[in-house]
Order: structure tokens, then C-alpha cells, then sequence
């Protein structure tokens, strides 16, 4: 019997309309290369994956500039208004060899600064789960709950000794995510990530704690904080 393959996906279709720039964040460069580039390059040079699909904007006019583009190893596929129908079209697109029981890892386009070390590590951890999980990061600072308005006051401090912040990748079998993403869209549910998919299907995912410095360019001080922790590496 063979050993599941590992499958990559990497949602590519977003727009990023917070970093008020002129082209989606994950055409941004960082030391003159191009953020989706970097990321792509990071996950598939461990060698661990059969293969990789990255689901692209229908109006995606920078891809064919990217080095990942004649990457022989990625192929691409139509994305969707939201990640979880990126992602669910990246499943369906993927080639006809993958297994049910083979894992497919999802990670954000945005995040470059993934450790090899984290990576390995989540593969590791969850290679004989039933179910499958994520990369998490404990929950470091005091929160506070406030009340909506123009000046919110505090309600109350929260209780962080159980929380994580998600991070990418996040691994599941490919049956069972295909499944849960396709049941919690019909049922109108917020699909944030696959792991929230999962949850709604009753199947709870593992946190594998990871590195806190995978972080997501979400905002233009995000851009030189990347940079930053890339040139550490």
C-alpha cells in the first residue's frame, strides 16, 4: 500500500483590497521579487509535494510575469469570489491521481515568510491523523472585547490562555475537505479557512504550533516587516 501523497494549494485570487496599492498584494515585491513567487518557491524547494494548483483571478493580468509561471511543477485553475471557492475549485482541479486519503496542505499566497523547519514539522506531526490540522501560534498579548462604535470602550479583558492565532499551512485528507468546504458553502456558513470548514463538519483539526513570524501581508507595514524576517532567514 503507498503512502499518501502531499498535494499544495495556494489561493492566489484575492484582490488585497487593505494594502491600497495598485496591484493585489501577492504581486508585491520584496527585494525585487515577487511575493507569490517567494512563497511558491519556499514550499515546493522542500521537495516534500506531488504537485501544486494555484487558483488565480479570471482578470489575473501579472502571472504570466511571475517566475512561478513556468514552474513546471505548479499548474493553475480558475479561483472564485471567495478563498473557500478558490480552494474548492483548486480541489477539482487538481489531477486525476489524487487519492481521497491524500493530504492537501493549503497555504495563504501572503504568507513568504514560512519556515521549512514548520512545514516539515506539521507533516510530521499529522501523517497518521484521522483528520488532519494547522499551523497555530499561541495567543501572546492581553485582549480586550469592546463595544462597536467610533471610540470603542473596553468590555471586558478576554481570557487568552486557550486561544491561537491560524496560520498556513493547513492540511487535511483530500476527500474530506473537499466535502466539508462543499457542505459548508451550501449551507451558507463563513468559511474564514479550511480548518473552519472542518469544524463545521464535525471534524476537529490539530494546532501544530508554528513559528510566530509566518506572518500574512494584510497591511503596507506588513511589506518591510517580510523583508525583514526573509533577510533572517
Amino acid at each position: 500500500m503507498t503512502s499518501p501523497k502531499l498535494w499544495l494549494i495556494v489561493p492566489a485570487a484575492g484582490i488585497g483590497q487593505r494594502m491600497q496599492a495598485d496591484c493585489p498584494k501577492q504581486y508585491l515585491r520584496i527585494d525585487n521579487r515577487f511575493i507569490l513567487d517567494i512563497t511558491l518557491s519556499r514550499l515546493l524547494n522542500t521537495g516534500l509535494f506531488a504537485g501544486c494548483m494555484v487558483p488565480l483571478n479570471t482578470e489575473d493580468q501579472y502571472w504570466p510575469s511571475t517566475d512561478a509561471s513556468a514552474d513546471g511543477r505548479i499548474q493553475t485553475c480558475s479561483g472564485g469570489v471567495e478563498r473557500a471557492d478558490s480552494v474548492l475549485s483548486a480541489l477539482r482541479a487538481l489531477p486525476g491521481q489524487v487519492a481521497d486519503d491524500d493530504w492537501v496542505l493549503v497555504h495563504d499566497a501572503a504568507r513568504p515568510c514560512i519556515h521549512a523547519a514548520d512545514l516539515t514539522n506539521l507533516v510530521s506531526t499529522l501523517s497518521d491523523h484521522p483528520v488532519g490540522g494547522l499551523l497555530a501560534a499561541p495567543v501572546p498579548d492581553t485582549l480586550k472585547r469592546a463595544e462597536s462604535s467610533q471610540l470603542p470602550e473596553v468590555i471586558e479583558t478576554v481570557d487568552r490562555s486557550q486561544l491561537w492565532r491560524a496560520l498556513t499551512p493547513q492540511m487535511f485528507r483530500y476527500s474530506m475537505l473537499a466535502n466539508a468546504l462543499e457542505s459548508a458553502l451550501k449551507a451558507g456558513r463563513p468559511v474564514t479557512d479550511e480548518s473552519s470548514a472542518m469544524e463545521f463538519s464535525g471534524n476537529m483539526p490539530v494546532l501544530v504550533e508554528g513559528r510566530p513570524d509566518n506572518i500574512k501581508i494584510t497591511v503596507p507595514s506588513d511589506l518591510d516587516l517580510a523583508g525583514f524576517i526573509l533577510s533572517r532567514f
